[in-house]
């Protein structure tokens, strides 16, 4: 009952901390998406947008949850009539990308260069779109999202379009209460239970296909089950006193900017209408592929470096 208390405080909490960003955001985009402003913004990205396959509008959820985090990219997605290809695109950039203040906060207190983090975020995201657009011909039906009201007229004037605004931003927040209450309940459970700590002993041995020594197995449990913002503490603390290296803490930071949080950055894309198994298919085999070429290209450079300084000695 403890544990149950605690989570659903710290599902309450949460959501109530991101309602207060998802909800004044769908209304401001959908009162904007009315205005001259949101259209001249619009044109003006729509040749960027257009290599992902995107509309000028899309930049909103994504300007949106790189500022700031998936759920005001939501926020954005909610308040825009999209395709589910467009959906999708924006939620697999986004699953690469986003949080970017906070997430590299974390990066760079754990020993992970700044220009490392940047690169692999922003590439994988623009690598990502590009190559969905181009691969995926499917996905032109308009997505529903989840219980959003659908609105068919045009509105008539501002107060019409005020009132269309607080139905999408109730309705998004509604769907976020239905997700993180039940997630945060879990967490505390992993927590209270010491579960982490087990994840993290079965998770030793595998850290060797990514080039990574087992003493770098609770950070990735960490930002695997809770993310790298809600497990900063965690991920922090295990680098400090387990003596991870430099390389290994990059190593696991490379991992998991393609694939974190799985379990809530999975589920929360549900009311948006699009295929989620293929999006956790795709973060898990780029964290790993990814991970695993940077880890031997890693060593053939400190070979090569030993072979240098071997000639040079000799």
């Amino acid at each position: 009952m403890e544990t149950l208390r605690n989570g659903l405080k710290a599902g309450l909490k949460t959501t109530w901390a991101l309602g207060k960003i998802i909800f004044p955001i769908t209304v401001l985009v959908v009162f904007l998406q009315h205005t001259v402003i949101l259209q001249w913004i619009t044109k003006l990205v729509e040749p960027l947008m257009g290599l992902f396959g995107l509309s000028g509008e899309a930049a909103i959820p994504l300007v949106l949850g790189n500022a700031l985090n998936l759920y005001a990219g939501i926020a954005g997605i909610l308040s825009l009539d999209l395709t589910v290809k467009e959906v999708f695109i924006i939620a697999v950039m986004l699953s690469f990308s986003h949080n970017l203040f906070i997430e590299t906060g974390v990066a760079l207190k754990v020993g992970v260069k700044l220009w490392i983090v940047l690169v692999v975020r922003f590439g994988l995201a623009a690598l990502s779109g590009i190559l969905i657009n181009v691969l995926w011909s499917g996905g032109g039906s308009t997505a529903v999202y989840g219980m959003a009201p659908t609105v068919t007229a045009v509105p008539n004037g501002w107060m019409e379009i005020v009132i269309i605004g607080l139905q999408k931003a109730s309705f998004g927040v509604l769907q976020l209460a239905l997700i993180v209450i039940p997630l945060m309940i879990i967490v505390q459970y992993l927590k209270d239970y010491n579960y982490l700590n087990r994840f993290s002993e079965k998770l030793a041995p595998f850290t060797k296909v990514i080039g990574v020594k087992p003493n770098a197995s609770m950070t990735l449990v960490a930002g695997l089950v809770i993310g790298l913002a809600y497990g900063a503490g965690v991920m922090i603390q295990a680098v400090q006193e387990d003596g991870v290296s430099k390389k290994d803490a990059t190593l696991a930071f490379i991992f998991l900017v393609a694939c974190h949080a799985v379990i809530e950055d999975t589920l929360i894309f549900i009311p948006l209408g699009i295929p989620v198994l293929p999006l956790l298919i795709i973060r898990i085999v780029t964290a790993f592929v990814l991970t695993i070429l940077v880890a031997y290209l890693w060593k053939r450079a400190e070979q090569q470096k030993e072979k240098e300084v071997a000639v040079t000695d000799g």
